[in-house]
């Protein structure tokens, strides 16, 4: 039998140094756990414009195409910021999205027990806080036509097109629903359905979806803006919440916030199943690429490690293992161990980002 196969895409800044301690990760599932993977790394981002003069070459599209989950750093940096826009290293991780149909973003929030207290807002509202954001990802204000920058009359006027299809929404809706079930089994569908068209289109759709397949679902809707006020007066009302490519890009570092660093956050990708029956996926950090930090063993691997930890649930049918890897983490942060963006207590000894893999690594050692 054929070993399921995983792209590594390690990207900018500190992506390889985070991605690094990813592949220690893998490494250990397939010798102790007996969870093998083929496993194959290729560039993006700048650091493929800078030997292929593009963000994202032919051949590292047909093989993340091909892949049974791909795994990405960041991409960006200083570097490349007089680039023209199509060439620009995030048009890689567009591009990426867009040709695999990766309509699905899953953005989690939880909050360790262990790090309530960084957060902005209260311990006792965040405390034990575990929210999933369903994004949709490829159509939208950012992909919609016209759009442009034109000149009317002596005056300049910027143009966004807010599309959506019934398609469209339904996906993602179902995307929805069938992660509830999985969980909390509650949905709270958030637009602005007061102000825009799309708005009730997305609306009507998600409740005609709801009525014919998901009525054991509790299903809620929201206005995106009150939904952002909800998320910091009481986030633990929700479970998972679903919405459109702009709300969902606001709503989601918001929520992010709540739980104390972006860090720690992973993210997940998913698409249409393939002929084996996964999903096409892409799991990345929600960080950036840490420019200031890249090269000096100060970059907090946890949220890379925990997106390959959602690839075993997501892509794999690994749950238990998954459970494995994030009770692993939890485990590290309850024994008080912190890399330098996590720091609040005096006295404290960061520690590097290969010290932070290692802890985690003996973590799951002991768990077996």
């Amino acid at each position: 039998m054929t070993n399921p196969s995983i792209l590594i895409l390690p990207g900018d800044g500190i992506g390889p140094e985070v991605m690094t301690e990813v592949e220690k990760i893998i490494a250990w599932f397939g010798e102790a756990r007996d969870l093998k993977f083929n496993v194959e790394t290729d560039l993006v981002g700048g650091a493929a414009y800078d030997k292929h003069g593009t963000p994202l070459a032919d051949s590292t599209l047909e093989k993340a195409m091909n892949a049974d989950a791909v795994l990405l750093g960041a991409v960006g940096g200083p570097a490349y910021d007089d680039l023209d826009f199509s060439v620009k290293p995030e048009r890689g991780l567009l591009k990426l999205r867009k040709e695999m149909d990766l309509f699905s973003n899953l953005r989690p929030a939880q909050c360790f027990d262990a790090l309530a207290d960084f957060s902005s807002l209260k311990r006792d509202v965040v405390a034990g806080l575990d929210i999933m954001i369903v994004r949709e990802l490829t159509s939208g204000i950012y992909f919609g036509e016209p759009r442009g920058i034109i000149k009317e009359g002596n005056e300049r006027v910027g143009i966004n097109t807010q599309r959506y299809t019934e398609s469209e929404i339904e996906r993602v809706a179902r995307s929805a629903f069938e992660l509830a079930r999985r969980r909390g089994n509650k949905v709270c569908s958030m637009e602005k359905a007061n102000v825009m068209e799309s708005g009730i289109l997305w609306r009507e759709v998600v409740t005609e979806v709801h009525a014919k397949d998901y009525a054991d679902v509790e299903l809620s809707h929201m206005y995106a803006d009150a939904g952002a006020m909800q998320l910091c007066r009481y986030p633990k009302q929700f479970d998972v919440i679903v919405t459109d490519n702009l709300f969902g890009d606001i709503l989601s570092d918001a929520a992010a916030m709540l739980t104390g660093s972006l860090g720690m956050l992973p993210s997940a990708s998913l698409g249409a199943p393939m002929e084996n029956g996964r999903p096409k996926a892409l799991y990345e950090p929600v960080h950036g690429s840490a420019p200031d930090i890249t090269g000096q063993g100060k970059a907090n691997p946890i949220a890379c490690i925990l997106s390959f930890a959602m690839a075993l649930r997501y892509s794999f049918d690994e749950g238990a293992e998954a459970d494995r890897l994030e009770a692993a983490v939890e485990t590290v942060l309850a024994n008080g161990a912190r890399t330098a963006d996590l720091i609040g207590e005096e006295g404290v000894e960061p520690l590097s980002t290969s010290a932070m893999g290692d802890a985690i690594l003996a973590a799951l050692a002991a768990s077996v």
